[in-house]
Parts: C-alpha cells; sequence; structure tokens
C-alpha cells in the first residue's frame, strides 16, 4: 500500500483531510474524524473501505455509507475489559468521592477524624441499573458481581436472557430502572432512540442517594438537566467519562461540581488496548481492500 498519514496526535484538521482522502481506496479515522457525506463526496467513487479504530461509529454517517456500497470495519471486543475496568474505577471513585478526597488532602482540609465526613456510597446489597447489557455491560456486571451487589436491572432496546443469565438481571423498562437502582452505568450505543435519553424527567425518578456513571456516548445525556439534577440534590453524584461536546470547556458548569467527576474519554486507554485496536484497524482495512471478509466489519 501507498499510505497518506496525518503524522500527529491532534486530529486531522478538515481541510487536510477533504484533500487528503481525494481519489483514495481506503481511509483508516478516529472517532474524533466525522466522516459524512461531504468527506465521502471529497474522496470520489474510489473509496472502498473505512475502518475505524473505535467500537463506537455515531461519527460515520453509515447512510451515505451504504449508499455508496462502501464497506466498513470497527474494534468490538478488544477494548471491553479495559472500558469495564474505567467504569468501575470512575463508579468508585465517584460513589467514594476520592477526586474531593484527594483535593482535602492537598488544601489542607483534612484536620481530623470525623464520624460522617467525606462519606459516601457502597455497593455492598445494592441494585445495580445497567443501560445497555450488551459486551460492556455484562462485563461491568461481573465486575460488580463480587462486591456484593444484591440486585442487576438492566434496560435496553429488548430483553437479552442470553445476557442476563449470568448475573440474574431482570429487564425492565428505564422509569423502573431510575426509580429502584441505587448505582446507574450506562453502557449503550449512541442511536436516534438513546440520544438525550437520560434527561430532567429521568433524574427526577432516580434516589436521591443514587450515582449516575456514563461511560458509553456523551449524547445519551441531557448535560443540562444533569447539572439541575446535582445542583438541586436530585441525585447524589455523577462520574462521566464522555461528554458533549468533546473536549468539554473548562468553564462548563459540571466542572464546578463536587459531586460531578469527569474524566477525558480513557475508557479504552490501556497500552495494551490501544495497541490492539490500532492492529486490528489496519488489518480491517487491508482485508477490505483485498476483497476479504474482515475480522470485525460493520454490517450496514
Amino acid at each position: 500500500c501507498r499510505v497518506h498519514q496525518w503524522d500527529s496526535e491532534e486530529p486531522v484538521p478538515r481541510a487536510e483531510l477533504l484533500a487528503g482522502v481525494a481519489g483514495k481506496r481506503g481511509l483508516l479515522c478516529l472517532l474524533s474524524d466525522r466522516i459524512d457525506r461531504e468527506v465521502l463526496e471529497a474522496a470520489g467513487p474510489s473509496l472502498k473501505v473505512i475502518s475505524t479504530m473505535s467500537v463506537g461509529f455515531d461519527h460515520l454517517a453509515l447512510d451515505e455509507i451504504k449508499k455508496r456500497g462502501i464497506r466498513v470495519g470497527y474494534t468490538p471486543d478488544v477494548l471491553t475489559d479495559a472500558t469495564a475496568e474505567l467504569s468501575v474505577a470512575l463508579l468508585l471513585a465517584t460513589s467514594r468521592r476520592l477526586p474531593e478526597a484527594v483535593e482535602q488532602v492537598k488544601n489542607g482540609g483534612w484536620t481530623t477524624w470525623k464520624p460522617l465526613w467525606m462519606c459516601g456510597y457502597g455497593l455492598s446489597d445494592s441494585t445495580v441499573g445497567i443501560i445497555g447489557l450488551g459486551r460492556i455491560g455484562q462485563a461491568v456486571a461481573r465486575r460488580l458481581k463480587p462486591f456484593g451487589v444484591k440486585k442487576f436491572l438492566y434496560s435496553g432496546s429488548r430483553p437479552k436472557p442470553e445476557n442476563a443469565t449470568e448475573f440474574a438481571a431482570e429487564f425492565v423498562p428505564l422509569t423502573r430502572l431510575a426509580e429502584e437502582s441505587d448505582f446507574i452505568v450506562v453502557t449503550c450505543a449512541l442511536t436516534p432512540a438513546t440520544q438525550g435519553m437520560c434527561n430532567k424527567d429521568f433524574f427526577a425518578r432516580m434516589k436521591k442517594t443514587s450515582v449516575f456513571i456514563n461511560t458509553s456516548r456523551g449524547a445519551v445525556v441531557n448535560q443540562e438537566d444533569l447539572y439541575d439534577a446535582l445542583t438541586q440534590g436530585q441525585i447524589a453524584a455523577a462520574g462521566l467519562d464522555v461528554t458533549t461536546p468533546e473536549p468539554l470547556p473548562t468553564d462548563h458548569p459540571l466542572l464546578s461540581l463536587k459531586n460531578c467527576v469527569i474524566l477525558p474519554h480513557i475508557g479504552s486507554a490501556t497500552y495494551a488496548t490501544r495497541s490492539t485496536m490500532a492492529v486490528l484497524a489496519a488489518n480491517n482495512l487491508l482485508a477490505g481492500l483485498r476483497g476479504e471478509p474482515m475480522p470485525h466489519e460493520l454490517q450496514l
């Protein structure tokens, strides 16, 4: 192959992408690259394969891609464990107020032992609600079960008894999941049905002691409604690894809250996982260019 590479950790500028893709047969992109009609038209009819180094594909204009008969490769499975680990870490950090506690040590707020100082919420005997019991949702439940979780609930487009059996997880409507869960973890895909799904009504149904975690996509959450829920004490705390936009502006209201922990979309950020993703994305692209089955092809 002859490779035209954007050699930087920073996203390729739009003009550079449009110029660079012209006449190419294959495109390897990241989730920070918006591959829409404009890019596809700039590429022209020569473009046969798109390989994204991500499990999510909401940055790809799938209707336009399908129309042109372009094949798409993606990288599921390989980042499941890393993202599930990060989800659990974020849940624990948020519920036990770890960033806040570290700050207290640094700024002199730690004076003496006090009965209720820095108290948070534990997983033992709790009910955990998982929105989207796919690969990552199951991996999160598998890791949380040994903490002594009493009950798992899950919501999604349909019941998945084959996924739920291991955890005796019960399929419930989103409203009931909100009302009964002590911890809610969002691991679903971003679709028109899930966009803005965690909104004012959703947060109003949650317990005042509940902790909300999102490691899926930022747009699943209405951030203004989340801010209101956190400031008005409707829910106890939130932990987000994904936001809208990304990066979140440093003056965003959510960043002013002690009970909101925000990470810079690092769900899959282990050296081993990112290396495996890169190799898989390259192999998907090469297989597509050769007209062979891809290791992981998105069925359009």
